[in-house]
Parts: C-alpha cells; structure tokens; sequence
C-alpha cells in the first residue's frame, strides 16, 4: 500500500517534480516495500520463524511488523524528503505509526486486519491530498472504498478475521494518517 499511495500522490500533485526524480522514488519504494519484504518473507520461512504467508497465528506477525517498521524508517531517511515532499512524509510517518500500533496490538494477542490497515491508510491519504490540492478525486475515492469493503469481505469469507479485528484494523490505518493531515493540510 505505501507504493499505491506514493504513485497517487507523485500522479495528482499539482507542482513540478522532474520525471527522473518521481522514477528513482518509485525504483526505491519498490525495492524497499515490496522487494525486500519478500526476500525477508522468504528469510524468516525457510528459518521457521514463520509458517506461511497468511501468518495466522499472532505471535508469528511480531518480528515481520517490526522489521516493515525499520523498512519504514529507513524510507523515511532516505527516499521521501519533508521538505520538498511533505505530504508523502506524513503518508510514511503515518504508516510508521499504523505498523507501531499492530505491533503494540500483537502485544495483546488481537489480531487487527493488515489488509485493511493498508487500504484504509491509503483511502484516508487520499482524501486528505484531495482537500489539500484541491482537486476533484470522488471517483479515486469511491474506488478505494470499494477496495475496502471488497477486501473486508474477502478476509470475512475465507475467515481470516472477525468484524472486530477488520475494524480494528480499518481504525488504526485511518487514525494515524488522520491525525497527522494536520501538520501538512
């Protein structure tokens, strides 16, 4: 979900962002939210630390959150700068703080659905960059709230979670973007 959020904000942001700069970001969001956190997946599998992709026992998501955060903190330190890209530095703090908040949540033997963790960060970064540019992205929007339901219905049917754990889930997405639009809105 970080790379969907940075691909809608270099596509709708209003101000000049040179064509090679916007690549080499997206290059390295790639490699640092998508590449390296299979290699990882792969790494602690074959080391037994975790049994499959779905980690359905809670005690297995804890080393896989907290290496996504130190993946995120180093995003946030090398790639995606506050200064020149602000609203793409509170996304990635606010994800920071969705991960730290699964994390604490583990810590408590809930389950908090991951899946709508991210589609629900992404929905609210989104309409936040909606009223902050000032631009007319309804049909993004609705799109992105129809990905939400769609994949809270998805995880119901093949009973991965409970109604508690994808709202749960859906809360600690939206809250920390939410919370942090005030800084760059």
């Amino acid at each position: 979900m970080p790379l969907i959020g940075s691909i809608i904000y270099f596509t709708t942001a209003p101000r000049f962002i040179p064509e090679n700069i916007v690549m080499s970001k997206i290059i390295g969001l790639t490699i640092m939210t998508v590449l390296i956190p299979i290699v990882l997946f792969f790494i602690l599998k074959s080391s037994g630390m975790i049994t499959s992709f779905h980690l359905a026992n809670v005690k297995q998501r804890k080393i896989p959150l907290l290496l996504q955060s130190i993946l995120l903190l180093l995003v946030i330190k090398m790639i995606v700068d506050v200064y020149n890209y602000p609203e793409l530095y509170f996304f990635f703090l606010g994800i920071l703080f969705s991960s730290l908040s699964a994390i604490f949540i583990v810590l408590f033997n809930i389950k908090a659905s991951l899946h709508m963790i991210g589609t629900g960060g992404v929905t609210m970064f989104t309409i936040a960059l909606s009223i902050h540019f000032g631009m007319n992205l309804t049909i993004l929007i609705a799109a992105l709230m129809i990905a939400n339901g769609l994949v809270a219905t998805s995880r119901l049917h093949y009973k991965a979670h409970s109604n508690l754990e994808l709202i749960l889930g859906f809360l600690v997405g939206v809250i920390p973007q939410l919370t942090l639009v005030n800084f760059w809105l």
